[in-house]
């Protein structure tokens, strides 16, 4: 999603979501002994195969998102219900907002499980409340209680599930969603309205306790 007339300051502050997917990726890459066998399911762009060059890195990717990246270069073209690799073959596997894209979310799920050795670490990250993004291949949103069941069934364990912001984060990302609806001219006085708000609403985001609002969840897993 793209934002008109925002400071870039502005964007760290309300952007959580994708500071905070690149942060537990970052905590990934840190925590693996190198070289570990990485694979990226699914790369799309790649914003994150920086982090792992101490690693082996694939990413993988179908290569059909949105056509206005440019940069959409996957490493390699596959489908994530199928992926083409020998079961047992790598020691991690990230997934950053993706899964809502895949038809068959369960059998991808599988598919990353087969492929991880036993104890290869799964990093999940999917959204909840987002817009429909990359149409038409935008499919799912997902809840905690399906998150874990849809992870128990493809064999993780320890699962982990964490969301990321509550409501008032929610309605910052809302408001500054709001400015696509203000072109042109009228996106100047536009972001001095929504903006400031926008800023304001994270710091009462500890109001929200069960986080039942939020834009979507980290998760974290085991092979068994």
């Amino acid at each position: 999603m793209r934002y008109p007339a925002i400071p870039r300051f502005l964007r760290r502050s309300v952007l959580h979501f994708e500071a905070a997917a690149e942060e537990a990726v970052s905590r990934l890459s840190e925590d693996l002994a190198p070289p570990a066998q990485v694979l990226a399911a699914s790369a799309g762009e790649d914003p994150y195969a920086r982090l792992f060059s101490r690693h082996r890195y694939v990413g993988v990717d179908l290569g059909c998102g949105d056509p206005e990246r440019k940069r959409w270069r996957p490493e390699l073209i596959a489908g994530l219900a199928s992926l083409p690799f020998r079961a047992e073959c790598f020691d991690a596997c990230l997934s950053v907002a993706t899964l809502e894209h895949v038809r068959e979310p369960a059998g991808a799920l599988r598919e990353m499980a087969r492929a991880l050795r036993p104890r290869g670490r799964l990093l999940l990250v999917v959204p909840q409340e987002f817009e429909v993004h990359q149409a038409p291949h935008d499919y799912f949103r997902f809840t905690r209680y399906g998150l874990r069941y849809l992870l128990e069934q493809a064999g993780f364990a320890e699962i982990r599930i964490f969301p990321v912001g509550g409501f008032f984060r929610l309605l910052a990302r809302r408001l500054l969603g709001a400015l696509r609806f203000f072109p042109g001219l009228w996106s100047v006085p536009a972001a001095l309205v929504l903006a400031p708000p926008a800023l304001l609403l994270p710091v009462f985001d500890w109001l929200d306790r069960d986080r039942n609002f939020t834009l979507g969840y980290i998760c974290t897993a085991r092979k068994h």
